[in-house]
């Protein structure tokens, strides 16, 4: 008796070792993950990413597909015969149930293949590829004009106080206050057309001339970024001044620390992590402006590129230029993440 308990203990003992053994790669991993926030950060991201291009995707295809009309109808005009019709339908693919059509989308999808445009023939790919550089300039400078210019009126308002800072909550209320696509028309008539000193319309490629690439897109930007000044304007000053006001920059004035090494060292860099947050936020809406901007100033960037598909019901090119924004959305999510943990010392201890 006492020979067979002991041999289940040892027994069971093995299978308990065995187990520790099998599982501890996994605890190890787990434990790097943790101590290491950069790795986790992304990797959460890109799970993340998977099913929000899922439900983007077949959302944007749902809503296009119930609009009234369709492409064929738009290729061959309203003189079209029946059967001409049902004939490019089946074609095109568009006499299948939705689910079907959506299912062929996304199967070649992920296959890299994101179809041909409807309209055009030409490969999704390349429309994007001629659009997609129009767009990211377009926010990329939109994000730098927004950073430096808010950024540094927040900061002085902040420090200055009193006049300063109520002209920077009057400037915020009227920059939400200002649509876009009215400022671009604006800047169009005064700038471009009156004083002569931008383009009116039109994009230049950075590969053709930097000077002119600048110049055709400085109205733009304006017109884009303006309300997202005001905004990060206000945010800076409220951060700065939460900060201005802890004990621990008291204790630093208290000290004799410069006011330079102060304002920029430590008080701008904890009051930041709003700013930053609120930098994030700002560039996922500055895709929704492009839509408008982009008309606007005739740029043939994807915001213009989307609306011209919907319109004609342009299927592939509309779900093409979906999945890529919401790329980017997970992209700018991703580098928010990054500075955060970079700038908060408690995520990454």
């Amino acid at each position: 008796m006492v020979s067979d308990e002991r041999l289940a203990a040892s027994t069971l003992g093995r299978g308990t070792a065995y187990g520790r053994a099998a599982t501890a790669p996994f605890r190890k991993l787990r434990a790097f993950l943790y101590r290491h926030p950069f790795v986790l950060v992304p990797l959460r991201r890109l799970l993340l990413a998977v099913p929000l291009l899922f439900v983007v995707s077949s959302l944007s295809f749902v809503l296009v597909s119930l609009t009234p009309g369709d492409a064929a109808r738009e290729i061959l005009g309203i003189n079209a015969t029946p059967e001409e019709y049902a004939q490019l339908r089946r074609s095109l693919g568009l006499n299948l149930p939705l689910y079907d059509q959506y299912w062929n989308w996304l199967r070649h999808a992920f296959e890299g293949n994101l179809g041909a445009s409807f309209l055009s023939g030409e490969k999704v790919t390349q429309v994007i590829g001629s659009g997609l550089p129009v767009t990211l300039s377009l926010i990329l400078l939109a994000v730098v004009v927004v950073a430096v210019l808010g950024v540094g009126l927040g900061v002085f308002s902040a420090v200055r106080g009193g006049v300063a800072g109520r002209l920077v909550d009057a400037a915020s209320m009227l920059g939400f206050a200002i649509p876009a696509f009215w400022l671009g028309l604006i800047l169009i008539v005064v700038f471009a057309v009156k004083l002569n000193w931008f383009p009116a319309i039109g994009y230049v490629p950075l590969t053709q001339s930097a000077t002119e690439w600048i110049r055709s897109l400085t109205l733009p930007v304006l017109a884009l970024a303006i309300g997202g000044v005001a905004g990060v304007a206000r945010q800076t000053r409220e951060a700065m001044l939460d900060a201005l006001n802890s004990e621990y920059i008291r204790m630093a004035r208290a000290n004799g620390l410069p006011p330079r090494s102060l304002y920029f060292r430590h008080a701008l860099k904890n009051a930041s992590i709003p700013v930053v947050t609120q930098l994030g936020l700002l560039t996922i809406a500055l895709l929704g402006g492009t839509v408008l901007v982009e008309n606007v100033f005739a740029l043939q960037g994807l915001g213009r590129l989307v609306v011209g598909a919907t319109t004609q019901h342009d299927l592939p090119v509309v779900q093409g230029i979906a999945v890529v924004f919401t790329l980017i959305v997970v992209v700018v999510n991703l580098l928010v993440d990054l500075a955060y943990t970079l700038l908060n010392p408690r995520v990454r201890a």
